[in-house]
């Protein structure tokens, strides 16, 4: 009967025990800040009633929301909600929308009695350094047979205001650059958005985005203060396309 060979003690390797011991509590502290992190909230400002656009936003019309920290999204905090009633909606808001800093401005736009349409408008369109809260003229830029009301080269809408300016979805199709939104005395709605959707209007931005005009004519009615059919005001044009 064979005699069995005498095995080598085994080595111990308290080291790299050790190691292991720390990467697997590592581990778990790292999977625990993570799951904190994810449900870390923080209070944000909500819109609960509709505010039109160019108004002043009412402390009445805010309320505080959770939203989860770190989401992306440009919010407004609740810790500002005292200063936003200095601000004002640059388009109308609907109910139970997140504040964000996009959809407010320093100024108003008085859009009251108006009619808010869209326009698409392409690269070479869009008169550069349009702003909110331009005054803008509209006019039709065919001199082609159209069934549209409206001659070449005459006024669609003049004192038109921008409400806001945002760019096409990018599932829409659209090949326009931007989409801008305009109010317009309600007789021209029908003209613009006719000659809009044959992509044969141009718009005209008043000197100084109009807002000399606007004060001086803020207490003379709603029509257009000193504008003559067809007349082309010192100021940058563009065309536009259709309705949005």
């Amino acid at each position: 009967m064979g005699r069995r060979l005498p095995s080598a003690p085994r080595e111990r390797k308290p080291a790299l025990a050790a190691l292991a011991v720390l990467l697997i509590i590592g581990g778990a502290l790292g999977a625990g800040f993570l799951v904190i992190q994810s449900g870390k909230r923080v209070a944000a400002i909500e819109i609960s009633q509709q505010i039109g656009a160019g108004q002043q936003i009412p402390l009445s019309a805010i309320q505080q929301v959770q939203i989860t920290a770190g989401s992306g999204l440009a919010y407004v905090p609740w810790a500002e909600a005292s200063q936003v009633a200095r601000f004002f909606t640059v388009s109308t808001i609907p109910p139970g929308t997140l504040l964000t800093r996009a959809m407010v401005a320093t100024t108003g736009t008085s859009v009251a009695g108006r009619a808010v349409l869209g326009l698409a408008l392409k690269d070479g369109q869009l008169p550069h350094g349009l702003q909110d809260g331009d005054h803008i003229d509209i006019y039709q830029v065919s001199d082609a047979q159209e069934t549209c009301p409206g001659g070449s080269g005459g006024t669609l809408a003049a004192n038109a205001v921008v409400l806001a300016i945002g760019a096409p979805s990018a599932t829409s199709g659209s090949t326009a650059v931007a989409d801008v939104e305009v109010a317009v005395n309600p007789s021209d709605a029908g003209p613009v958005a006719c000659n809009a959707a044959n992509g044969i209007v141009g718009i005209a931005v008043l000197p100084d985005g109009g807002r000399g005009a606007a004060a001086a004519g803020a207490g003379a009615g709603s029509g257009p203060a000193g504008a003559t059919p067809g007349s082309t005001p010192s100021a940058s044009a563009a065309s536009g396309t259709g309705a949005g």
